[in-house]
């Protein structure tokens, strides 16, 4: 059953073109991924999906029989219940739930009253609508919502302690995690949802993935995480220059089956142009001639032409990015040394006892969940904090980078051109518009205001900063956060171009892949407070982590194993003990019920040869009491012996 349908869409913003002509149908139960450069309408095809929007021209059909669940990008959760726990602000997004549990408390109440009063005809109607309350109440989810909560804050990165916090303290990341708790406990029909991996670490992300491909239920997601999109996706629309084209399959498949389809569209036009030139040429020639039997032909060869149905040329990719860092590498072999590094907010220790090495022209990986001090750990390095305990040395001639992945280091009013050549003064106004250029700002965008950027306009004017600045160590801190697929995929090339250093936080799989050469994980319970990952035979970095991952959730399937062994002795221990009290009593039932069917027998046999002896009609009646209890009397015995 078709649940979402776009047919003919287009919107438009003034003379700007967003969406042009997109065609989409989604089936029940489908999960489809949207993909494509920032600011080329995903998030407008959402909005026009959700009637937030008109469409300028075209039509959405969204089934008025499901019920819809959006996750904007980076979206904050209302502060106006601040106050609230997060456990408790999760609980209050369900409030026909709580008003049901209200109204069953008001109802037991009265129901009490009545009892007490003696009142029947109130007893009948309060119990009839109480049942009936009760049964709507178990069927909305009533008996499992709290629990539903609790397991999604959890799964998603919050922890025990985290569910007493008050809303109000949280980050804009926690944000958004706690309205994607929210939205997943409430198993809406349609889930569309922008940028969902945005704030999880891994254990979240795996998790995350998992859920999606098990849910039942539509889902339309919005993702610049490749392995994500392949992970649960099915089928992939990308849009380009407006357009939409669908191919079935997940990310990396419709990626493939794009690039055979333009590199057949291209191999057809340019031999439909040689047939075409063929005829323009001949034509050309036949006027020459002059002849009336050349224009016989002339009118037929444009008639050829005039029903040809042409080949369009493929269009060229959007614009990406393109940039490469100047790195230096004057250093000697120990580029960075950490030891016994601490460091924390108040009174808790959020780092302790880290040590570690970094080589000179590595490329290292920082992992770890979330709130274990990954981003504490970056800005210490970069000198933005100081350290509580212990110390980092850099070796000398170290020139570092530092990318902040909160973006934090601009002045909002200033115009991107200013940004760039304040902090460079010695570059040319055309060397300036040059290195914009390669971060897209061309032309009107250069005089932008910082306030009015994107997030992915500032992470890019954040690395056109990070390329101008000579550095041969740089601290990448979510680096990909806010860039498009294409972004990405520039800024790995760069980084494996580049001549230096680098030590960077993220979780997008793919960059960690293709870029780290070591992975380095922290965790508190390690010895030196870390975990050190190097590729082993052919595999990556990424690839021995992921290898490790299931080693230890093997071992923890083990260990759970004989617990699971020893429950079930436990349960048949309590199976063999309750049956042998069932048989001790029932043995004691028998013992006490035989003396009494001993004892009718003798009075029936009595009677039966005493006064009955002559009734005929008696003495039967007495016989089969007589055989009847017998035949108990028989099964008693075997009971007892």
């Amino acid at each position: 059953m078709t649940v979402i349908s776009l047919s003919g869409l287009s919107f438009s913003i003034g003379d700007k073109t967003i969406l042009e002509s997109v065609d989409l149908a989604v089936e029940e139960g489908e999960k489809v991924g949207i993909v494509s450069a920032n600011g080329a309408g995903k998030t407008t095809l959402f909005r026009l999906l959700t009637g937030e929007y008109t469409p300028s021209s075209g039509s959405v059909f969204l089934s008025k029989e499901r019920t819809l669940g959006i996750l904007r990008q980076d979206e904050a959760v209302s502060l106006e219940n601040g106050a609230l726990s997060l456990f408790e602000y999760a609980v209050a997004s369900f409030p026909t739930l709580l008003r049901m549990e209200e109204d069953i408390a008001a109802l037991e109440a009265s129901l009490a009253q009545a009892q007490t009063e003696g009142d029947e005809a109130a007893l009948i109607s309060l119990s009839g609508r109480l049942a009936a309350l009760h049964e709507r109440y178990k069927r909305e989810g009533g008996l499992e919502y709290r629990s539903r909560c609790r397991g999604m804050l959890l799964h998603l990165g919050f922890s025990e302690a985290d569910l007493s916090r008050p809303v109000a303290s949280l980050s804009g990341g926690q944000h958004t995690r706690l309205a994607l708790s929210l939205l997943l406990a409430a198993e809406p029909d349609i889930l569309l949802l922008d940028e969902p991996t945005n704030h999880l670490d891994m254990d979240a992300l795996f998790w995350l993935e998992d859920f999606l491909k098990g849910y039942s239920k539509t889902v339309l997601v919005v993702s610049h995480d490749r392995y994500f999109l392949d992970r649960v996706t099915q089928k992939t629309l990308i849009l380009q220059y407006g357009r939409g084209k669908l191919y079935h399959g997940n990310y990396t498949s419709a990626k493939l089956e794009e690039a055979e389809a333009q590199a057949a569209q291209e191999k057809n036009y340019k031999e439909q142009q040689k047939i075409i030139a063929r005829i323009e040429a001949n034509i050309a020639f036949q006027r020459r001639c002059g002849q009336a039997h050349n224009f016989v032909t002339i009118r037929a060869k444009q008639k050829q032409l005039d029903r040809m149905e042409r080949v369009e040329a493929t269009r060229a990719p959007e614009k990406q990015i393109h940039f490469s860092f100047q790195g230096k590498t004057s250093y000697s072999n120990d580029a960075l040394t950490v030891k016994s590094l601490a460091f924390g907010y108040g009174g808790a220790p959020l780092i302790s006892n880290l040590s570690f090495l970094v080589k000179k022209d590595s490329r290292i990986a920082l992992l770890g969940a979330n709130g274990c001090g990954k981003s504490t750990l970056m800005k210490l390095l970069a000198g933005k904090l100081s350290p509580q305990e212990g110390s980092i040395a850099f070796a000398d001639s170290v020139e570092v980078g530092y990318y902040d992945q909160e973006v934090r280091s601009f002045d909002e009013k200033k115009t991107v051109f200013e940004e760039l050549h304040d902090a460079f003064p010695k570059k040319t106004n055309g060397e300036i518009r040059s290195a914009l250029a390669q971060f897209l700002f061309s032309g009107e965008d250069v005089d932008k205001p910082i306030s009015v950027l994107s997030g992915g306009e500032k992470a890019r004017l954040t690395l056109a900063k990070l390329m101008l600045c000579p550095s041969n160590f740089l601290l990448l801190d979510e680096p990909t956060n806010h860039l498009d697929i294409g972004s990405r995929e520039a800024l790995e090339e760069a980084l494996l171009e580049y001549e230096g250093t680098v030590l960077a936080v993220s979780h997008d799989r793919y960059f960690v892949d293709k870029v780290a050469g070591a992975l380095l994980e922290l965790s508190p319970k390690a010895e030196n407070g870390c975990v050190l990952y190097t590729p082993y035979e052919d595999e990556t970095a990424y690839g021995c982590y992921m290898r490790h991952r299931a080693a230890l959730a093997e071992e923890k399937s083990e260990e759970k194993a004989p617990q699971s062994e020893a429950k079930e002795d436990y349960l048949r221990q309590k199976q063999d003990a309750a049956r042998q009290r069932a048989e001790r009593a029932k043995r004691e039932r028998a013992e006490k019920r035989i003396p009494v069917l001993e004892a009718e027998i003798e009075a029936y046999k009595k009677e039966l040869y005493g006064d009955a002896a002559s009734d005929y009609v008696k003495a039967a009646a007495l016989q089969a009491k007589i055989d009847e209890a017998e035949e108990e009397l028989l099964s008693l015995y075997e009971i007892v012996l």
